[in-house]
């Protein structure tokens, strides 16, 4: 979502030159960066609705802080005003948040709402205001490499990461990281001499020095303390075995060296899983050998065991460990570790069915194929014989005129002259 800075026009901040934001979430206003939706914007409220005086303003590298509006200022998120700087002089501010969501930030942040920390905002920026201020911005990046020089002349064990000048050229904070305690006075006298500034050292952590350079993740995604992420908790390599993720420093530490915050993103999650898992603190002692664990699958219920000195792992259900592990205590030992298989009856293959049907069928085929055994023809002596036979008599109640009865055979010399 851009900020409503942005110029219909060119598509970009309105804090650029170009068109369109180019610098990719760091730009002067950071329209991206711990960017907040302000959904109660676009509503109407009651006429006599008394809105609330306390704004949310944004400054260089997504430090946030509360204002108070005593002017009662018609602001809008994303407009530059101009503010009461901490102890002496103005700065220049972006409002990334107005109205009751104020109210539940500073509640979510334990701020209180008649807190003497709160200053007031002075006015709406005007063009000088931000020429100036974008003028004291480019002094910003030459300043911290000569810093960077002057450190290294006296030899002092400290980062510095950034430099941020105040609008009205001031004050400029050095922000730095070291691992002891700094000495860092002589500093302070040769930088406020050589840039005739009021110089403000502050130590942060290595994880708020990523949050402020910014930078991609091995996610392929942009840093997440530098876009949403504001509250870092401690991390530890416990987060990465309750996960059976490799202690690899390499792929656990992100760009600040520190173990990425993302390990505890997961964490509740695998800690509930892991309530079902059996722990195994010793092998499981059986018939075969000793069983070492060696992997295990939260979200499958499923671990894997191997005996000193064998590579083949056995995957056992988390339910068989836990009945060995039952066994083991009344000192008894399973014959394996695996899950017993109860002999059922097999019942026959499918292939012997069709294979014996298949045979059963051939053999009607071919019985079907053979030919059958019919009487014998008659030679022609044997018909000759037959004919030269004198017929039987006629019985009177078959006999009939003209007819022969049909028992008798017609030789075949009547036959011919009867046709």
């Amino acid at each position: 979502m851009a900020c409503s800075s942005c110029s219909s026009s060119g598509g970009g901040c309105s804090t650029s030159t170009t068109s369109g934001c180019g610098s990719k979430g760091s730009c002067s206003s950071g329209c991206t960066r711990l960017n907040v939706f302000d959904w109660l914007q676009d509503l109407d409220l009651p006429s006599d609705f008394k809105g609330f005086d306390i704004a949310e303003i944004r400054f260089k590298g997504g430090r946030k802080e509360f204002f108070r509006n005593t002017s009662r200022l018609p602001l809008i998120t994303g407009d530059a005003v101009v503010v009461e700087a901490a102890g002496n002089g103005w700065h220049l501010g972006h409002v990334s948040l107005k109205g009751e969501l104020v109210r539940l930030q500073m509640k979510k942040k334990k701020v209180p709402l008649d807190s003497p920390d709160i200053r007031p905002i002075l006015r709406v920026a005007t063009e000088q205001d931000a020429e100036r201020w974008q003028a004291v911005r480019d002094l910003e990046t030459g300043t911290m490499f000569r810093a960077r020089a002057v450190v290294e002349e006296l030899r002092l064990r400290m980062k510095l990461s950034d430099v941020e000048y105040q609008a009205d050229r001031t004050r400029a904070t050095f922000f730095y990281s070291a691992d002891d305690r700094v000495d860092f006075r002589d500093l302070i006298k040769r930088l406020a001499d050589e840039f005739r500034v009021r110089v403000e050292m502050r130590q942060i952590s290595l994880r708020h020095e990523a949050g402020r350079l910014g930078g991609i993740g091995s996610c392929g995604r942009e840093l997440c303390c530098s876009t949403w992420l504001s509250d870092f908790k401690s991390v530890s390599t416990t987060a990465a075995r309750y996960q059976n993720l490799s202690l690899n420093p390499a792929k656990l530490s992100g760009q600040c060296g520190r173990l990425k915050c993302c390990l505890n993103y997961e964490l509740d999650t695998y800690l509930d899983a892991l309530k079902d898992i059996p722990q195994v603190q010793r092998p499981l002692l059986t018939e075969r050998g000793e069983y070492t664990l060696q992997k295990t699958d939260i979200f499958k219920r499923k671990m894997w065991f191997a005996v000193r000195g064998d590579n083949n792992w056995v995957v056992v259900p988390v339910e068989r460990v836990r009945e060995v592990l039952e066994m083991n205590k009344r000192n008894e030992k399973p014959d394996t570790l695996l899950v017993p298989v109860r002999e059922e009856e097999r019942a026959p293959d499918v292939t012997a069915i069709v294979e014996g049907s298949l045979e059963r069928l051939d053999d009607k085929i071919k019985a079907s194929k053979r030919p059958k055994r019919g009487k014998k023809k008659p030679t022609d002596e044997a018909q000759v014989q037959a004919d030269r036979r004198p017929a039987p008599a006629p019985s009177a109640l078959s006999a009939r005129p003209g007819r022969l009865p049909p028992t008798t055979k017609q030789p075949q010399r009547l036959r011919r002259l009867k046709a």
